[in-house]
């Protein structure tokens, strides 16, 4: 799945070996005036992401078994709403509370508030890592991993200014600066230093505090993400990419040619959409169906914070 700057495509590889591709443009409230304000964004980001993530996981589960179900039906948009709350009630439950009532168990023997509030991060830290390490073990987590590491490679392939195809997409690595996980662990990060400084209030406080103060530590976080890729080349900057860009060794795997294809179908789609023209694919093998044997079109790089950003 890539989002444009005004569209979003997904590419789905069916059973018959077939990609089936679907475009449609972006809510307006994501894309709008509102998308420029800053802080504002970083929250619009988080929950477009949540929402468009469960939305395409859907829709992809639908498009694949096209050819062997008669009636594929899609998600109500009331369930597809539940699915996020629940989604992010076992997230704040797993990466925000969860670590408060662990430091509590040694709590009394920490004299300092600071002290106590980092080590509340720094397990959260490990539990992001951990969990992310252990759901990579699963075959199918594997392979959503692999098709994460193609999309960040058609996304560089577009940014170099070269053609989308398979050849060129293999040149590329596998991590983004631009990747959510590089924006989680930015949350993260960010979440140690304002939670350090808040004390050590009773419990309830403590937990309201982590809940309230997500949204706006998703905003700082997306202003840093912004900030580091604008300045691409300041040593500061690169010490925080680098450390987004070596948690994406545990969320993305090396692609095979096939996942590479699809990578290119929903890139291509998208850019299509964006500049309203046909898409062009050249993938090694064309499949019949594909619109041309031309050349992907690669216009120049889109800003550093605006142009497709795959959604993990």
């Amino acid at each position: 799945m890539i989002r444009g700057r005004r569209h979003y495509s997904l590419a789905v590889r069916r059973a018959d070996g077939d990609v089936d591709t679907l475009c449609e443009p972006l809510n307006p409230l994501f894309t709008g005036a509102w998308r420029r304000i800053p802080f504002i964004r970083g929250i619009l980001v988080l929950i477009e992401t949540l929402f468009l993530g469960i939305k395409c996981l859907n829709r992809s589960a639908v498009m694949a078994t096209a050819d062997q179900l008669d009636d594929g039906e899609e998600m109500p948009k009331w369930v597809l709403a539940g699915t996020v709350v629940i989604s992010m009630v076992f997230g704040i439950g797993l990466f925000f509370i969860l670590p408060l009532f662990a430091v509590r168990a040694f709590d009394h023997a920490i004299t300092s508030d600071i002290l106590s509030n980092s080590i509340e991060g720094i397990i959260r830290l490990v539990i992001l890592v951990a969990y992310i390490s252990i759901i990579g073990m699963m075959s199918d987590v594997r392979r959503v991993f692999a098709y994460h590491g193609a999309e960040h490679m058609a996304v560089h392939t577009h940014e170099a200014g070269l053609p989308l195809d398979v050849e060129h997409v293999r040149r590329f690595p596998t991590a983004h600066p631009r990747c959510g996980t590089a924006f989680l662990l930015t949350v993260m990060v960010v979440a140690i230093l304002a939670f350090a400084f808040l004390g050590r209030p009773d419990l309830e406080w403590r937990i309201a505090s982590r809940i309230v103060l997500i949204p706006v530590i998703a905003a700082f976080s997306y202003e840093i993400i912004r900030f580091c890729g604008a300045h691409a080349s300041n040593p500061a900057t690169k010490a925080v990419t680098f450390l987004g860009l070596t948690l994406q060794r545990l969320t993305t795997r090396q692609p095979d040619d096939k996942q590479i294809e699809v990578a290119i179908h929903a890139m291509e789609t998208a850019l299509a959409a964006d500049e309203e023209r046909e898409p062009q694919f050249a993938i090694a093998g064309n499949r019949e169906g594909d619109a041309s044997n031309a050349p992907g079109t690669a216009t120049e790089g889109m800003p550093p914070a605006e142009g497709p950003w795959p959604v993990p």
